[in-house]
């Protein structure tokens, strides 16, 4: 027994099933609202196009590090305005200050505090995200490493003892603030 295939007569050609597939399901590069994703702790949303863009830039460390920088700038002009509130510069005992020599000096205190914040946060920020993509990893040793590269450039203003100080320092600040954020 023996098939002839040439002879046998087809229903539909191959290309005629791929017009009907295309007529009945659609194109293929479609966006597909149907998949069923399963579910282990709360509904899954297919993220757009424009979702997924917008936390590609806001996890980008140039962003980090400017976020960190505005915040920090604001968080040491809250301190600054404090601590000059609380400590005004007696430079003279005989001669009183009026008010414009105070919130002169109010503004300067302020400005000198928000600055040095923003300059700490935007290193730090900067330093532990790139060695955090580096890396490949998120744990507690970005927080160290960063601490310790930022604690030594700062440092290193007042010389090489200074920088290594500065780097153990701020190394285990950075350290222990982790472990508390991470703990609670």
């Amino acid at each position: 027994m023996q098939l002839h295939l040439e002879n046998k007569k087809v229903f539909m050609s191959n290309a005629e099933w791929d017009k009907l597939a295309v007529h009945l399901i659609g194109i293929r590069e479609r966006y597909r609202e149907n998949i069923i994703i399963p579910t282990t702790i709360g509904p899954v949303q297919i993220k757009t196009n424009e979702e997924k863009m917008v936390e590609r830039v806001m996890e980008s460390c140039v962003f980090k590090s400017i976020m960190s920088c505005v915040l920090g700038y604001g968080l040491g002009a809250a301190i600054g305005l404090f601590t000059s509130s609380v400590n005004p510069d007696m430079t003279s005992v005989d001669k009183k200050q009026t008010a414009r020599e105070i919130f002169r000096e109010m503004k300067m205190t302020t400005l000198s505090y928000a600055k040095n914040f923003a300059a700490v946060g935007l290193v730090f920020s900067a330093v532990e995200c790139s060695i955090e993509s580096y890396r490949g990893k998120t744990d507690w040793k970005n927080g160290t490493y960063a601490g310790g590269v930022t604690g030594g450039l700062i440092g290193l203003r007042a010389g090489v003892k200074a920088g290594i100080i500065g780097a153990a320092g701020f190394a285990a600040f950075s350290t222990a603030i982790d472990y508390y954020m991470h703990k609670s």
